[in-house]
């Protein structure tokens, strides 16, 4: 056993658990102990475990119950169980409640080294294989779930070479851009991708429970205190933390992170202990922080600590030829997801998304497609289908980016062909030229499309 691994021993005995944790130690694994189930629970909300070795008979939560509750809490962690030879029944009940093994009482050590790394074994294969499958499926869908404009393929070819080390790395852009899902990405490309990401919204908490949040705290440290609690940097271990809206970070916060980003080194709130953490750490903001430095409100040399690596997502109206591509992914999802008809959007309706100013970003536009596959009664989404619809503010040309259609004001069809002709051009370039794809975003036939073309190009000609 020369793969150091997490493991909870958890036995009301304790000369039993000692003795366990021991031999467990002396084989290179990093070992904790419990003396009861609800104080195994608590480790386990910290910390990810990769084993937990439990007694079957203990005395308030038995080991049954904890099994039962580790499936709720870490549903990943493998768990053995130990009884006396005479409760074999009870241990074949445990294995079929979703134990991993079991041990009988008095361990043998030969009978322990077995189980222990066939166990560890077998995580390592169902951890790898969910691993491939998460990078192959999940990190290319949230890929796609961006953008794969120019700007775009920028911006994801910077992150994906950042994945591949633990640089510090900073995500900008407004509200509904994708940065915490661009967050996981980085996560899921990582070498740390089998372990935890966590994510905290530091907007969401006052400051002082805030660094509670990050770093815990222990019993008494402040009103309602009852007991010690494991921070979320604790349950991050090995994995990555991602700390979302780190603009709204308070001074005194402010001071921390900077400590714990240089030293890799926290104190849980109330406490003196000094704590190391293995953890990858991805921040993100919607608030232009440079400014904040200028103004005196952020702190220029933690600024500089957590952008290591500096990744600016665009906002949706400055990268429209993504548009077709998502609209299309969020309806195939939410008619699998509400077993509704659509299946295309008509091409006036793509002409609506197009030119609809999109303050919400990608946030915003799933949200729009959502309710159009709510609502719609046929295969074919509609503009009236759409929520956006009458929603571009006057002078909405300017506004959203699209150029003013000279010689065509009050003319509506001169308008709408124009518009067409655009978001059609603009759909051919976002696919590379190539007219199936783009005929099918845009709920157009082949021929239908290639007749388009042609009389525009006619039309030009004689022009």
């Amino acid at each position: 056993m020369n793969q150091q691994r997490l493991v909870l021993v958890v036995d009301d005995e304790k000369t039993q658990r000692r003795t366990v944790a021991g031999i467990l130690e002396g084989w290179g694994h990093e070992v904790k102990e419990a003396e009861s189930g609800r104080e195994a629970l608590d480790a386990l909300a910290g910390q990810a475990f990769d084993l937990v070795l439990t007694d079957l008979r203990m005395p308030g939560m038995s080991g049954l119950q904890l099994l039962q509750e580790c499936r709720a809490v870490r549903p990943d962690v493998a768990v053995v169980v130990m009884t006396a030879f005479g409760s074999i029944e009870t241990a074949v009940e445990a294995m079929k409640s979703g134990a991993a093994d079991f041990l009988t009482k008095p361990i043998d050590l030969d009978q322990l080294e077995v189980v222990v790394k066939r166990t560890l074994e077998m995580k390592r294969l169902i951890r790898e294989n969910k691993l491939l499958r998460r990078r192959l499926e999940e990190t290319s869908a949230g890929f796609k779930l961006i953008g794969r404009s120019r700007k775009m393929a920028e911006v994801l070819n910077r992150a994906a070479r950042a994945a591949e080390t633990d640089a510090t790395v900073l995500i900008q852009g407004e509200s509904g851009t994708g940065k915490e899902l661009l967050a996981r990405s980085l996560h899921d490309l990582s070498p740390r991708a089998d372990r935890p990401f966590v994510a905290v919204n530091c907007a969401a908490l006052p400051e002082t429970l805030l660094e509670s949040e990050l770093f815990g705290h222990v019993k008494g440290s402040f009103t309602g205190a009852d007991r010690d609690r494991p921070g979320r940097v604790a349950a991050a271990e090995g994995g990555t933390i991602f700390l979302d809206e780190i603009g709204d970070v308070s001074p005194l916060v402010q001071v921390k992170l900077l400590r714990f980003l240089q030293e890799r080194e926290y104190s849980p709130v109330g406490s003196d202990l000094t704590l190391r953490a293995d953890v990858r750490v991805v921040t993100a903001t919607h608030r232009d922080l440079p400014a904040a430095v200028a103004a005196g409100s952020f702190r220029e040399d933690l600024f500089f600590r957590l952008k290591v690596v500096g990744l600016d997502l665009p906002p949706l109206r400055e990268r429209r030829e993504d548009i077709p591509e998502l609209a299309a992914l969020f309806l195939e999802r939410f008619a699998q997801r509400y077993q509704r008809p659509a299946r295309r959007f008509s091409s006036e309706a793509m002409a609506c998304l197009m030119s609809h100013p999109f303050r919400g970003n990608i946030r915003e536009l799933e949200n729009v497609i959502e309710q159009a596959v709510v609502m719609a009664r046929d295969v074919v989404i509609q503009a009236e289908d759409l929520s956006c619809v009458g929603a571009v503010p006057p002078g909405g040309g300017a506004e959203t980016g699209l150029p003013t259609l000279a010689g065509v004001e009050g003319n509506l069809p001169g308008v709408l062909e124009a518009l067409e002709r655009r978001i059609v051009m603009e759909t051919l370039a976002a696919f590379s030229g190539n007219q199936s794809s783009a005929a099918r975003h845009l709920g157009l036939t082949e021929s239908g499309l290639r007749y388009k073309l042609s009389k525009w190009r006619e039309t030009d000609d004689t022009g």
